[in-house]
């Protein structure tokens, strides 16, 4: 079995190489974007037609969030027309496509420190478990607006396919929250984080094994569409720095801060919590508390 994976030197890029070799079954083909330019068409059924992957897994995307609001165009080449050109070349070439998608397409908010709410449709969500599917996505910044986009042309152009919509990625790999965190723990005795945006850190070795996981399940009775995927549990980012420090034995003056203190140029999602129901039946996984997955992480530094 050939997958392709693309975005190869990427965070989750990178994490899928890390575990590869545990599936001899599997020949993974591993793209960076001088590989593999998911924004030419040409590129794509060029380097499909020379590996012809029975799965692509697309985890090439323009990630710099608050860039992104002064970037739009290169934003939507990447995220909205890449995701298209991957869509069209994996229909003719009869590949399954499993694409990396985000809770950035959600921007529901806290209301009145009671209850979340879905911000179009002013109902609360429906479950306290967090986001589920089939909530209405409403991104509020050119990041999640590219990503919803990417979606929606990956659905119009391609049946098989599965999206996976994830949060709060980390690893030992690239640039991400965790290390930054501890670098700066190793620059200044103080330190303020946000606590009033809450969500899911997700370790992306976890996130490469479940994506493995959909590959080695795939059968003609799988449906394909859209999952969530995130660690178990909540937190806020200084919940989740918190805890950063508390495992590694880090000294430092944490402090919470809301986000008004905090001003960035894309607005983040007041809370992402992603349901993992559909996933965990669909593919039988269990999935880690976030804590346990972070102490993983952390031992591999």
């Amino acid at each position: 079995m050939v997958v392709l994976v693309t975005g190869a030197n990427g965070q989750l890029g990178q994490a899928i190489q890390s575990i590869s070799g545990k599936y001899p079954e599997i020949d993974f083909v591993f793209c960076s974007s001088s590989d593999l330019d998911i924004t030419n068409l040409e590129n794509c059924q060029a380097v499909f037609s020379t590996n012809q992957p029975h799965f692509c897994i697309n985890t090439a995307a323009y990630t710099a969030v608050d860039k992104a609001e002064s970037e739009p165009a290169k934003a939507f080449d990447i995220n909205a027309n890449g995701a298209e050109n991957l869509a069209i070349t994996c229909k003719k070439f009869n590949t399954i496509l499993i694409h990396i998608s985000t809770d950035f397409v959600f921007d529901a908010y806290f209301s009145e420190g009671i209850a979340y709410y879905d911000r179009e449709l002013r109902l609360p969500l429906k479950s306290n478990l967090g986001l589920t599917e089939t909530d209405v996505p409403f991104p509020s910044g050119v990041y999640g607006l590219t990503k919803l986009q990417g979606e929606q042309a990956i659905q119009a152009n391609l049946e098989k396919h599965f999206i996976i919509r994830t949060s709060w990625v980390y690893s030992q790999f690239g640039n991400n929250f965790m290390k930054t965190m501890l670098r700066l723990a190793s620059e200044r005795d103080t330190l303020s984080v946000v606590s009033d945006q809450i969500g899911t850190p997700t370790n992306a070795v976890d996130l490469a094994e479940v994506l493995i996981k959909i590959i080695q399940s795939y059968n003609s009775q799988s449906a394909f569409g859209i999952y969530n995927f995130s660690n178990e549990g909540q937190c806020s980012w200084y919940d989740f720095a918190n805890e950063i420090f508390r495992q590694k034995g880090v000294s430092i003056d944490l402090k919470p801060i809301p986000t008004s203190a905090y001003p960035t140029p894309a607005k983040r999602p007041a809370y992402s919590v992603l349901d993992k129901t559909k996933i965990k039946s669909t593919f039988d996984i269990k999935i880690n508390d976030w804590q346990t997955s972070l102490s993983a992480c952390l031992k591999q530094l």
